[in-house]
């Protein structure tokens, strides 16, 4: 379907054209004519499906026909909660785009940053504002945010507000604003959680689902590299040095294990950087900005700091660390092999992540091709190696109260 053919008007409709839009993808066709009938939604979209389109084109509209010219005060009458300051920027910047043949307003709030010139721009008025939870309730706290006029309440990326513990922010802000308004929830998954909030605070909701059947694309080769833990960082530089090349993103589960792979890869002479919680925001757009500008070519991230970046073309995806959940497996290696380019992914299995595999390969209906040619095997009889707490008197591999109580594996 065209986006002419969606009911949008002549402002939105022109800048779609100079963005070079033409046909609606899946999500933005069943959503936008949901929203512009002022529905609450259920979406199931994973980042990449035009789901920002599909949420802000409607809701512009309805903000454009429903404007008082008259006033010049702007009140906040659609808020956009995103769970990382990387996807609210880009979030923002598409509303930005697409409210260029309008006098419709934005703006964007997160922490990391100086909160002056955010309160500056709060205190002009905006039609539109998207936040991250904790500045928006710091702002709010403040006397700088009133969202006693908003019309539509759209949580992007729900799921990962789960995982990152937002939650009870994410109900405490939707309690601020008015009971009548239109809700939009936008999940990559839909887990227990998410169902019980929805059914809260959404009311006789659509649901729309367009998520893929969980298979991975078949521009993707995919490789399986069972390894020992203690020989992960090995096999990585003898990958590095001999199969993989070119611009490359790499996961790992922990902060600590991005922090020791980049020192260990910077030692060796590669250009890396990285991306995680505890980076600020500036650091963390640096890093991006400079594996974008081909300043570094290995960049490597947490699954929740990198959730919602925009990164295009990557020739390969390593996973040093299995996930613990599947369809975050399908999230990660989807990064590359798009737009009909063939891409590659390297997964790093430990005996302790071998049900990991398990459960990978039962989603997506598919069997790993496994690399039994590097320097590295793990011995098909190895267990789950376990490792105690710094400072812990348990011994190694003592199966007592005390050990399972300070148990920790170190990635």
């Amino acid at each position: 379907m065209q986006f002419k053919d969606l009911q949008l008007n002549k402002p939105i409709l022109k800048a779609i054209l100079e963005k070079k839009y033409e046909l609606a993808t899946p999500i933005q066709e069943q959503t936008i004519p949901l929203v512009l009938a002022k529905k609450d939604v259920i979406a199931s979209a994973q980042t990449g499906t035009g789901k920002t389109a599909a949420f802000a084109l409607p809701i512009l509209q309805l903000l454009f026909d429903r404007q008082d010219a008259g006033k010049k005060a702007k009140k906040i009458r659609a808020l956009i909660i995103s769970p990382t300051r990387e996807l609210a920027i880009q979030i923002e910047e598409n509303f930005k785009s697409y409210a260029k043949f309008t006098n419709l307003r934005s703006t964007v709030l997160f922490g990391g940053t100086s909160i002056e010139p955010q309160k500056d721009i709060l205190k002009k008025g905006v039609d539109i504002l998207i936040a991250t939870p904790g500045r928006l309730l710091d702002l709010h706290k403040q006397d700088y945010i009133n969202l006693d006029y908003i019309e539509t309440f759209v949580l992007d990326e729900a799921d990962l507000m789960l995982d990152m513990g937002f939650i009870d922010d994410v109900k405490k802000i939707e309690r601020l604003c008015p009971k009548e308004k239109q809700v939009l929830l936008f999940s990559a998954t839909m887990p227990n959680k998410i169902v019980e909030l929805a059914k809260s605070i959404l009311k006789n909701p659509v649901t729309v689902d367009v998520t893929p059947k969980y298979s991975a694309a078949e521009s993707i080769n995919q490789l399986l590299f069972y390894v020992p833990k203690q020989k992960k960082m090995e096999l990585c530089l003898h990958l590095l040095r001999n199969t993989i090349k070119g611009d490359i993103l790499i996961f790992r589960r922990t902060k600590f294990g991005v922090g020791k792979l980049e020192k260990m890869l910077k030692k060796n002479g590669y250009k890396a950087d990285s991306i995680h919680g505890d980076k600020t925001q500036s650091s963390r757009e640096e890093a991006l900005n400079k594996f974008k500008n081909k300043q570094v070519n290995i960049l490597i991230a947490t699954d929740v700091a990198s959730r919602g970046i925009d990164i295009n073309n990557l020739d390969a995806v390593i996973n040093f660390d299995i996930p613990n959940i599947p369809e975050t497996y399908i999230h990660r290696i989807g990064r590359t092999g798009r737009a009909g380019k063939t891409g590659n992914s390297y997964s790093f299995c430990a005996a302790d992540e071998k049900t990991y595999i398990g459960t990978i390969e039962n989603l997506i209906s598919t069997i790993i091709p496994v690399e039994t040619e590097h320097p590295y095997p793990l011995d098909p009889k190895a267990k789950p190696e376990v490792y105690i707490k710094k400072g812990s008197n348990v011994k190694k591999g003592r199966k007592s109260a005390a050990s399972k109580k300070n148990k920790k594996r170190w990635y």
